[in-house]
C-alpha cells in the first residue's frame, strides 16, 4: 500500500527571471519545508532551497541528479504546484496532539455511538477547519472541527465522536441531531 502523502505547501508565482518562485509553506516553521522529501501531484521529486523570505529555488531530482529550475518560463509552469511529503517524514505528534491528515479514514459516531460514516475530507477555507463525513447511500455531512462538535478523538481506535450542531440535519432520519 502506498504511504499517505501530506500536503506541505504550494508553489506560487515566479519571482524574478532566474527561476525563483514564491512558496507558501503549511509547516509550523515555513523554512522547515526545505527539510522534507517533496513530491508534486504526479510523483515528481522536487527540492527546495530558500533564497529570501518566501522566495525559493526549486530543483527537480532525477536519477541523474538535481536539475535546477533556472528561468522564469519554467518557474511559471510550476505555479500552483502542490508540494507533498510522506507522512513518515513528519515528526511524531506531541501527546494529546495529532495531524489533521491522521483523521482521514476514521470512523465517525454520533453521541449515542451510532455510526455516522467515515472522515473522507478535511476542509479549511480560512474561517475554520471542517470535516466531511461520507455516508453509505446518503449525502455527506460536513461538521465544524471544533472541540464542541468533535469532543472525542481516539487515534488508537481510529474513531471520532461527533456532536452534531442543531443546524445540521442528517438525511434519512429527518431529525436534527
Amino acid at each position: 500500500m502506498d504511504e499517505a502523502l501530506i500536503l506541505m505547501g504550494v508553489i506560487g508565482r515566479p519571482h524574478g527571471v532566474r527561476g525563483h518562485v514564491r512558496v507558501t509553506a503549511y509547516t509550523a516553521e515555513p523554512r522547515a519545508l526545505a527539510d522534507y522529501p517533496l513530491t508534486d501531484q504526479t510523483g515528481r521529486r522536487l527540492q527546495l532551497r530558500w533564497v529570501s523570505g518566501d522566495v525559493a529555488e526549486i530543483s527537480e531530482l532525477t536519477a541523474d541528479g538535481a536539475r535546477k529550475i533556472n528561468d522564469r518560463d519554467a518557474a511559471a509552469r510550476l505555479t500552483n504546484t502542490e508540494l507533498f511529503a510522506p507522512r513518515s517524514a513528519l515528526p511524531p505528534a506531541e501527546e494529546d496532539e495529532f495531524y489533521l491528515a491522521d483523521l482521514m479514514g476514521m470512523s465517525a459516531f454520533d453521541a449515542a455511538q451510532k455510526p455516522l460514516g467515515t472522515v473522507s475530507n478535511i476542509h479549511d477555507y480560512g474561517a475554520g477547519t471542517s470535516l466531511e463525513i461520507s455516508r453509505d447511500a446518503a449525502a455527506p455531512v460536513i461538521v465544524p472541527f471544533t472541540r464542541q462538535a468533535v469532543p472525542h478523538i481516539d487515534l488508537a481506535a481510529r474513531s471520532i465522536i461527533v456532536a452534531l450542531p442543531g443546524e445540521i440535519i442528517v438525511e434519512n432520519t429527518g431529525d436534527a441531531a
